[in-house]
């Protein structure tokens, strides 16, 4: 991770999906997209998952422009961290994609969404930096 002056593990509250994510793209022709995501996942200090669920405009900005900014929201203490992420790879099967997609099962259960709530892939991303926000 470059420039990071918070390490992943400091913020794993802020991982567990209690409060949604909002997560900013661009396209190639610099056209913005804001929207929420459900889940951010550890993968190990320098890479997180991101729930693949039905953000087609999202998908489509990422895959033409892999970086993205991920805002994620302490529960405990409500601090706020940006995080500059770079895609890398979608899994649609495995440890971490099993994992998440158990995470967003239970998290659909108790906001009564389980029709909604449906992993399509875990999109995994390299954690360029993280700071306050």
């Amino acid at each position: 991770m470059n420039g990071t002056s918070v390490k992943l593990e400091e913020i794993m509250p802020a991982l567990q999906g209690v409060i949604p994510t909002i997560v900013a793209t661009s396209s190639l022709d610099h056209t913005p997209n804001v929207t929420y995501i459900s889940q951010v996942y550890y993968v190990d200090e320098s890479h997180v998952a991101l729930s693949y669920q039905f953000f087609n405009k999202t998908i489509r900005n990422v895959r033409e422009n892999p970086i993205l900014v991920a805002i994620v929201t302490c529960p405990v203490h409500y601090d706020i961290y940006k995080l500059v992420l770079k895609y890398q790879e979608s899994q649609t099967s495995g440890e971490i994609f099993d994992n998440m997609s158990m995470q967003l099962d239970a998290l659909a259960i108790v906001q009564k969404k389980e029709a909604i709530f449906k992993l399509k892939a875990a999109d995994i991303y390299e954690v360029i930096s993280i700071e306050p926000a």
